[in-house]
C-alpha cells in the first residue's frame, strides 16, 4: 500500500432528488452497517455498557461485519510522514481502529481495537511490534479486541481513563494496566501521545493527540467518539455543558490538527448538516467530495480540525447562521457558553431524530 500525505478538499433537503454532481449517486448510509447505538433507549445503553449481554451483542456485531465485509467496510489509505506511518483499520460495519507506527524502530500503537484479528493481520503485514493500546472509551466496538492483543503481545501495554470500565485496564495485572490522567503523556518508541479527558459520550472518554513535530506533520487527534467528520457522539453520559467542553478541548489543539475518528458516519453527518445550512459552500463541497469517496469505499479520513470548523455543526455552535437556522437566540443576560450549549443540545435533538427515521 502506498502512502499519502492528508491534503486539503448544497444539499437539497432530499439528499437523493439534486444539489449532487452531476453523474453522481448519492448511496445512502443506512443500507450500510448498522450502528447498534441508534435508536436507543437508556435500558438499552444500560445493558450494552454494563452487562454481559452487550459483550455478547459486540461478539454477533464482529461476526457477522467479518462475514459482509472480508477486506473491510473501506479501502485503507496509509499516511507517512518521515519516520511515522499511521495506517486506518477498517473494522466491524463502520468503526475504525488505527495503528500508529514508529518506523525507525518498528514499534507500534493501535487506538480501539475493535476487532483483534484485524488489528493483528495489519500488526503481521506490517512487520511491527505492538507496544501500547489506547482505548479511548469502554464501548465494546472500540475495547473488544483488548484481550485478544494483550495474550498476543506480552509487552503490550493498554492505556485509558481509570472512569471507565476499558477490558484489560481496570481488571488486569498492574503491571499490564495503564489508567492515564488528563494530559498525561506516554511515548512509544519515538511517538509521543498525549490523552486529554473529553467526557461526555462516556464519563472517562478519552482522545489522544500525536505530537507531530519530531517528523514534520501536524498533529494527530484519533477522536473515538468525541467528534467525527461533521458530527459528534452522542453523550449517553454527560451533560450539552459537558460535551461542549470537551469540544472544546479539542478545538484548542489548532486548524491544522488531523482529525482521525472512530467511525465513518461522513455521509450521513454532511447530509443532515446540509438540512440545517443548506447555503454553506463548504459543506456543499465536502458532501459531493465524501458522495465520491464513498462511492468507491475510500475512507474520508482524515479531515482537518480547520476544515471542520467550517461545516461541522457541533462545532459551529458560535456561529449565527447555525443559530437562526435553528431559531435560537441568546437571552438577555445569557451567559455565551450556556448559549453555545442550548444550541448544540438542539442540533444533538435534530441529529438523533434524522437517524431514527
Amino acid at each position: 500500500q502506498s502512502c499519502h500525505r492528508p491534503a486539503g478538499q448544497r444539499a437539497s433537503q432530499e439528499p437523493g432528488s439534486g444539489g449532487l454532481p452531476e453523474g453522481v449517486e448519492y448511496i445512502p448510509t443506512r443500507k450500510k452497517g448498522k450502528n447498534p447505538m441508534k435508536p436507543v433507549g437508556v435500558a438499552w445503553y444500560s445493558l450494552y455498557a454494563r452487562t454481559r449481554l452487550g459483550y455478547l451483542f459486540y461478539q454477533r456485531q464482529v461476526k457477522k461485519a467479518r462475514e459482509r465485509y472480508p477486506h473491510g467496510h473501506s479501502v485503507p489509505q496509509p499516511y507517512c510522514f518521515p519516520g511515522v506511518k499511521i495506517l486506518p483499520i477498517p473494522v466491524l460495519s463502520n468503526n475504525y481502529s488505527y495503528l500508529v507506527i514508529d518506523t525507525g524502530s518498528g514499534q507500534a500503537a493501535v487506538i480501539d481495537p475493535s476487532d483483534p484479528l484485524a488489528v493483528q493481520d495489519a500488526i503481521e503485514e506490517e512487520g511491527v511490534m505492538l507496544e501500547a493500546i489506547f482505548c479511548t472509551h469502554k464501548h465494546w466496538d472500540h475495547s473488544g479486541g483488548n484481550e485478544a492483543l494483550c495474550q498476543k503481545h506480552n509487552s503490550c501495554r493498554v492505556y485509558g481513563s481509570a472512569l471507565d470500565a476499558i477490558p484489560q485496564l481496570t481488571n488486569a495485572p498492574c503491571s499490564r494496566h495503564s489508567p492515564l490522567a488528563d494530559r498525561e503523556k506516554v511515548s512509544v518508541g519515538c511517538l509521543t501521545f498525549e490523552a486529554l479527558a473529553t467526557p461526555g459520550h462516556t464519563v472517562g472518554h478519552m482522545v489522544y493527540v500525536l505530537d507531530g513535530a519530531p517528523f514534520g506533520s501536524p498533529p494527530c487527534l484519533f477522536s473515538g467518539d468525541l467528534l467525527f467528520l461533521a458530527g459528534c457522539g452522542r453523550p449517553f453520559e454527560g451533560s450539552p455543558e459537558t460535551m461542549l467542553a470537551s469540544l472544546d478541548v479539542a478545538m484548542g489543539l489548532g486548524e491544522d490538527t488531523l482529525l482521525w475518528p472512530g467511525h465513518e458516519y461522513a455521509l450521513e453527518c454532511l447530509t443532515f448538516a446540509s438540512l440545517l445550512e443548506m447555503d454553506n459552500s463548504a459543506l456543499e463541497q465536502k458532501l459531493q467530495w465524501a458522495v465520491q469517496q464513498r462511492q468507491e469505499k475510500r475512507s474520508t479520513c482524515p479531515s482537518t480540525l480547520g476544515e471542520e470548523q467550517t461545516y461541522n455543526p457541533f462545532l459551529r455552535t458560535h456561529r449565527l447562521e447555525l443559530q437562526e437556522a435553528l431559531g435560537l437566540w441568546q437571552g438577555v443576560g445569557e451567559d455565551p457558553d450556556a448559549f453555545r450549549a442550548r444550541v448544540l443540545k438542539e442540533v444533538r435533538r435534530r441529529k438523533d431524530l434524522y437517524q431514527a427515521t
